[in-house]
């Protein structure tokens, strides 16, 4: 099984040029809009009057969208061409957040949210993949180093871009800000990328195996975020059943949705793909958090909560492709260690913030993890990709985008639980502000354990073998 490029006109050189533009583009635009949104959370709370635990399910339903699809279009990608499900991904994230800005009441907003992160799941699926086609393996790792930039440089502008729209226009203004890249991204590989990549297998898609997995996110995190009520307890049990069923099944399936054998018989790959969920699951709420934080505890207007809220994914777009090359010639595993513990330092620092605190110590808790997820993310994604062969890049590719996806969506499971426990299903008013500040508290320095815990699975993941 390889990868193969459709078309015989276009030098290599054009080709990489075109397709490495398409990608750079919607890696910059989609995190956009996901950060504006998280700036624009306040608003949609005190419009739409949405409690503090129906309020975490705007970015969740995305995530868990998200989670559930993207295994299931890295299949397809491999099957059908990974520019293929690339711009169809593009093009309905386009759609749907246009429907987004329709919604008149909480929950037409989270199904919009829903239906954005099946889109979404289609360029997580296909854009490491797509890279990692286009170049050979001495340049893979400064690549996805600027691709990996781009989605830090999109996290970072968002914030500031979204808090002036959602000021000035409203939150629903917060949904078109990535259109025009997401357009030019779409017409990009519409007419000059021509080539495909795929692989020549035509082993059948594991219906069986997508079902099961898709219903067993689902209920894993309905049922997480649902606790400590009876029905949560019976859909975890049945989450956990699911997945358990999906593993048994593609370990004795000739033509699996997951290559369970990445994870069983690949040291290096299975522990950077854990350490990979643990970072994410420890770092992604942050900004959420702080966006929270900074306007609720500390009055902020959106648009100067936003510009502090870009100080972290600033740092990563800054330093991501200096450690993407870094991990070009220096062991992944020992950069992205470092990083899981600089990250965790962070946290400790953000957990420790009450809302009488001065913004500095905000602004040193968000440099240092901006400055250790970017140690952390490039080489660790390098790593991943190194770990295996090329016939496996698609089914790679998913798994990274999985372990991510996974990472961000029990990130804010997280959230929805420790506000459930310590605020209750009530608006954000300020007689809840205490209880607020104890939640936000609660959640960064659980994250700390995790990126603690997180640098034992990184370091001991074994060496790359190049």
């Amino acid at each position: 099984m390889k990868d193969q490029s459709s078309d015989q006109h276009s030098t290599p050189d054009t080709l990489r040029r075109a397709a490495f533009a398409m990608v750079l583009l919607n890696a910059l635009a989609t995190p956009m809009m996901l950060s504006a949104v998280n700036v624009a959370l306040p608003g949609i709370a005190r419009e739409l009057t949405i409690h503090a635990v129906l309020l975490s399910w705007v970015p969740l339903g995305y995530l868990m969208a998200s989670a559930m699809f993207v295994l299931v279009f890295g299949r397809l990608a491999d099957m059908f061409g990974r520019k293929r499900i690339f711009l169809l991904g593009t093009a309905s994230i386009i759609v749907t957040s246009v429907l987004a800005t329709a919604a008149s009441n909480g929950p037409l907003l989270i199904a919009a949210r829903f239906l954005q992160g099946v889109g979404a799941a289609m360029l997580y699926a296909t854009q490491i993949a797509i890279v990692s086609s286009v170049f050979p393996p001495a340049q893979r790792g400064k690549s996805i180093g600027l691709t990996v930039s781009m989605i830090y440089l999109g996290l970072s502008l968002g914030p500031a871009a979204g808090g002036f729209l959602v000021e000035h226009y409203g939150w629903r203004a917060s949904f078109l800000l990535h259109i025009p890249l997401s357009t030019l991204s779409l017409l990009i590989g519409w007419l000059w990328v021509r080539g495909e990549w795929k692989a020549d297998s035509r082993a059948p898609f594991d219906y069986r195996g997508a079902l099961s997995y898709a219903l067993s996110i689902l209920c894993l995190c309905v049922g997480a975020a649902g606790l400590p009520q009876t029905y949560a307890f019976f859909l975890l049990s049945a989450g956990g059943l699911g997945m358990a069923l999906f593993v048994h099944q593609a370990g004795n399936s000739h033509a699996p949705l997951l290559d369970v054998r990445l994870f069983f018989g690949n040291r290096t790959f299975a522990r950077s793909s854990l350490a990979s969920f643990i970072m994410y699951t420890a770092t992604f709420a942050t900004v959420v958090l702080v966006g929270l934080y900074l306007q609720f505890l500390k009055g902020m207007s959106p648009s100067r909560a936003g510009l502090l809220m870009m100080i972290q994914p600033l740092t990563m777009a800054l330093l991501s492709p200096l450690s993407g090359r870094l991990s070009d010639v220096v062991e992944p595993r020992i950069i992205a260690s470092l990083g899981m513990a600089a990250t965790a330092l962070g946290l400790i620092i953000l957990a420790r913030l009450s809302g009488d605190d001065s913004v500095y110590w905000l602004v040193a808790g968000l440099l240092v993890i901006g400055l250790g997820f970017s140690l952390f993310s490039s080489p660790n994604t390098n790593a991943m990709m190194s770990a295996v062969d090329r016939q496996h890049l698609g089914t790679a590719s998913g798994l990274v985008a999985t372990m991510r996806v996974l990472g961000q969506m029990s990130s804010m499971v997280l959230v929805a639980l420790v506000f459930a426990l310590l605020i209750g299903e009530v608006e954000i008013v300020p007689a809840q502000y205490a209880a607020l500040e104890r939640a936000i508290a609660r959640c960064f320095a659980i994250a700390a354990g995790l990126c603690v815990l997180g640098v034992y699975v990184s370091a001991a993941r074994g060496k790359i073998h190049r």
